[in-house]
């Protein structure tokens, strides 16, 4: 999106929890109708962080999982063909980003306090993190709203601390995460007949950025037996620079605006 209100030709919105293809249908004719710009295109953001992580001016083809807050995955085939994922959560089959590994680091935690689970560091470092000194603390802290919901996003770099550790509940939690990010990618690859081409998949979002060395090593062991032609790639860069390169997709830009937009926001 470029110029002043009025003169804008084209608009590309790649958006967080626009999820459904009827969410980003309903989300574009709400834009066009602002007349913001000639043309309107949303999507969901992982299809920014897919642009963000392919070259410019070559075919768009590839697979990104994103791994943050929540987890997602989309491609793009030769054909154009999409592969994407629901995303919502559990009801959509989803498992892991950092928002559900706090949840399950606080489920394994509990329960090894209490005798349920099996023992791990984590009873101990989850509720030291708050400067509390056991789990009955910390759940009754948060039940209690005296630590905000909201920093339970602290956790999940605690989790895995224990689990670099060798803390084998962390670790099991951990290499699940790895798990699921490679069923995406695979699962992706296999919809847009891509498995036995070497194909990009991009990595993102703050879980996979952080680069934890359990999970980074397990994913890539994983992709290596179950997608040995997946050419991964960390994209550390903001989505909206895919959104910016998308737009200059759109608007036939020479080679040069490429390398500016990628500097300003790589």
């Amino acid at each position: 999106m470029a110029g002043a209100a009025g003169s804008v030709d084209h608009l590309s919105a790649f958006l967080a929890n626009a999820d459904l293809p009827v969410e980003e249908a309903r989300l574009t004719a709400e834009i066009a109708r602002r007349g913001w710009a000639g043309t309107v295109t949303v999507r969901n953001d992982t299809f920014a962080l897919l642009r963000a992580g392919l070259p410019d001016g070559g075919e768009p083809v590839g697979v990104a999982v994103v791994c943050g807050a929540g987890i997602n995955c989309v491609g793009v085939g030769r054909d154009g063909a999409t592969a994407r994922f629901p995303s919502i959560g559990r009801i959509s089959g989803d498992w892991g980003g950092g928002a559900h590994l706090a949840d399950e680091a606080l489920w394994c935690a509990a329960r090894a306090e209490d005798g349920r689970g099996a023992p791990t560091e984590l009873a101990r470092v989850l509720p030291a993190h708050f400067g509390l000194l056991t789990m009955r603390e910390l759940i009754e802290a948060l039940h209690l709203h005296e630590i905000p919901g909201h920093r339970r996003h602290e956790l999940p770099p605690v989790l895995f601390a224990a689990a670099t550790a060798g803390d084998r509940v962390a670790r099991t939690l951990v290499t699940r995460q790895a798990e699921e990010i490679a069923l995406l990618a695979r699962v992706a690859l296999e919809r847009l007949g891509l498995l036995d081409e070497p194909t990009p998949v991009i990595l993102g979002g703050g879980i996979l950025t952080a680069r934890h060395p359990v999970l980074h090593h397990h994913l890539t062991q994983l992709l290596t037996d179950h997608a040995p032609k997946a050419l991964p790639h960390v994209v550390t860069a903001p989505p909206v620079l895919g959104a910016a390169l998308d737009t200059l997709d759109r608007a036939g830009a020479k080679a040069g605006a490429y390398g500016r937009v990628r500097r300003a926001w790589g």
